[in-house]
């Protein structure tokens, strides 16, 4: 769960090593390192922390040459540390590994280079390779790649440098991204675009399986087994100032503001212009594939979980379809009831998230059919799902998803309706409702991000409070977990949320004076059951902030403050529902002095279990 760079061509490698894997710091990271390849030997520094102590220990010692690779790690094997950190290189300094993912047969193969006299200096699983490397190579860097390869278990991207080999570089993957930029004279590695972008839009993704060996002239890509594979030249068509903050002080609150753009972006060409239907070529189902459909599982984590959470009741709701929901990391050790009647949709924002992958080659191993929703084009659950729905949310940056989790709503939202649709479970008069609040959701979502000064306020005043309670009914309740989720992972407040219903199985002994308690009454055929709850947590003396629509004058009478949304129909008040809740985190994370965009301990995608 980290980031990879190389470089190889005419100019300097460490300059490119170190921009690249400045634009990659979103992915979460604690230590950095770069090996450069200067005509006779690799040079490597490293250092625990941020890059700016990788960068001060460069100032003094720039390593010198055209050829290199570099890394940001987040701990997995081995604690933060220097000699933890990448890359790693074996016992004869003349090969050096970065690798993102984990070994998982790396204890067994330590044990035997042990045996056969290798010395290793670090505690992580990535030295392995390296070692491997020694051991296999016999004039040959080719062909000692494919026999570690042969050898490892487990999910990696893995980059390879030899003195022996002072021209190339040699890559493979196996479920973790890795992309080669295509330049002239020179080429690069990264294991995300942004880091590559400001050199080249032209890529080769790789895929499971696939290796490349790379010079500044040439890009040649492989099975394991070294039979040639044809690639497709992708063009990254968005822009550059894309994974830029564009004036904001932090991502996050620029992906924020960026979520009109993303709703619509996600939406438009997806709705037939008389409103009568959904369209979704990408999908091409008929009545009868969606007929043979007994039910649906949805499998995310994190935020991408909450998503899905909303997704069970619209789907539900719209399509008359039964729907579980798993977190991923548990689904596939609770021998789930999965048969080729099942549709298994997995979320997640990268398309990387190692349990969502997990979770996804299990149900087809089952036999379901299943679907991909996410933001990554030639991401790997994009790749290995039958389909894919894309969210064109644009890059996401801040390690707390925000315009991802709107558009991941959107994307089921409209697929409950197409649903409900081909299922004839779904009134024409209902759908063409849900249609045009769609329609408006851009604008009223910008109306929204143009006050956000009473939301500052009520940061300000509360944002030093340690605990924080969120509470909701139906579809309330789905926004509410993903609310306290954004509030404890940026400003480490602890927050809770409960569905209002279960306050009296044991929550009520948790509200005490001047607590802080966020209401949603959004869902009005359990709006008088919720301000009933309001009003229980009220007679405990809490401090409640309402979240309810702008024409709503009732609820006033029982909350000490009012955050209002425009109002829309009840399947889509989550969309704008969240968005105050985006702020009311992002402004008590400021108010805190927290590190909004790299909150601790947490990284973008999550690709190890």
């Amino acid at each position: 769960m980290c980031g990879i760079v190389g470089y190889v061509g005419p100019n300097q490698a460490a300059p490119f090593l170190l921009e690249g894997l400045t634009k990659l710091e979103y992915r979460g990271y604690d230590s950095a390192g770069i090996a450069v390849m200067d005509g006779s030997e690799i040079k490597i520094e490293k250092s625990v922390g941020r890059l700016g102590a990788l960068q001060t220990k460069l100032e003094q010692n720039m390593l010198q040459g055209t050829i290199g690779i570099g890394h940001t790690r987040w701990a997995t094997h081995g604690r933060p540390s220097d000699v933890n950190s990448h890359p790693h290189t074996d016992c004869s300094g003349k090969f050096v590994v970065v690798h993102n993912g984990i070994i998982e047969n790396y204890l067994e193969l330590k044990e035997k280079l042990i045996e056969r006299g290798h010395v290793f200096l670090s505690e992580t699983d990535t030295e392995v390779v390296a070692h491997m490397m020694e051991e296999y190579y016999s004039g040959d860097f080719e062909a000692a790649v494919k026999k570690v390869l042969a050898e490892i278990s487990g999910s990696y991207s893995l980059v390879f440098l030899s003195e022996n080999d002072p021209d190339k570089i040699i890559c493979s993957k196996q479920d973790n991204p890795l992309v080669i930029g295509l330049g002239n004279g020179e080429n690069f590695i990264a294991s995300d675009i942004p880091a590559i972008i400001n050199r080249t839009r032209r890529t080769y993704i790789l895929s499971d399986g696939e290796m490349a060996v790379i010079t500044k002239d040439s890009v040649w890509v492989m099975n394991r087994q070294g039979v040639p594979v044809t690639k497709k030249v992708f063009e990254v068509n968005w822009d550059a100032e894309a994974a830029e903050k564009g004036g904001y002080e932090h991502f996050m609150i620029k992906e924020i503001y960026e979520q009109p753009k993303a709703i619509r972006d996600t939406m438009m060409s997806r709705l037939a212009k008389d409103d009568s239907h959904i369209i979704f070529d990408e999908l091409k189902w008929t009545k009868e594939d969606v007929a043979a459909i007994n039910k649906i599982a949805i499998v995310a984590c994190g935020t991408a979980y909450h998503a899905g959470v909303v997704g069970k009741y619209y789907i539900e709701r719209m399509a008359r379809i039964p729907v579980e929901v798993d977190i991923a990391s548990e689904f596939r050790y609770r021998s789930p009831l999965i048969d080729e009647n099942t549709l298994m949709i997995v979320i997640s924002q990268s398309g990387e998230t190692s349990d969502t992958l997990a979770a996804l080659k299990e149900a087809k191993r089952l036999g379901a059919r299943t679907l991909a929703i996410t933001n990554v084009v030639g991401s790997s659950v994009s790749r290995e799902a039958d389909q894919v729905i894309y969210t064109w949310a644009g890059p996401e940056i801040a390690v707390a998803s925000t315009k991802a989790y709107t558009t991941q709503l959107i994307s089921v939202c409209l697929l409950a309706t197409y649903l409900g649709d081909l299922r004839e479970t779904l009134p024409a008069d209902e759908m063409q409702t849900i249609i045009k609040g769609l329609r408006q959701l851009p604008m009223q979502a910008h109306e929204l991000l143009e006050n956000v000064e009473p939301i500052k306020t009520f940061a300000e005043l509360y944002g030093f409070k340690e605990d924080v309670f969120f509470i909701g009914r139906s579809l309330d309740y789905a926004v509410a977990l993903e609310g306290a989720l954004k509030l404890k992972e940026i400003s480490y407040i602890h927050a809770e949320a409960y569905a209002a219903g279960e306050l009296k199985h044991g929550t009520l002994a948790l509200i005490i004076e001047g607590v802080p308690v966020i209401a949603l009454a959004t869902q009005l055929d359990v709006y008088e059951k919720t301000l009933s709850n309001i009003k229980e947590v009220k007679a405990r003396d809490a401090i409640v902030i309402g979240i309810a629509f702008a024409n709503d004058d009732k609820i006033c009478k029982y909350v000490d403050h009012i955050i209002c949304i425009p109002e829309t129909s009840k399947f889509l008040a989550p969309v704008l529902a969240v968005i105050p809740l985006q702020l009311l985190a992002y402004y008590a994370a400021v108010t805190r002095g927290c590190d909004v965009d790299k909150p601790r301990n947490l990284a973008k995608s999550v690709t190890v279990e």
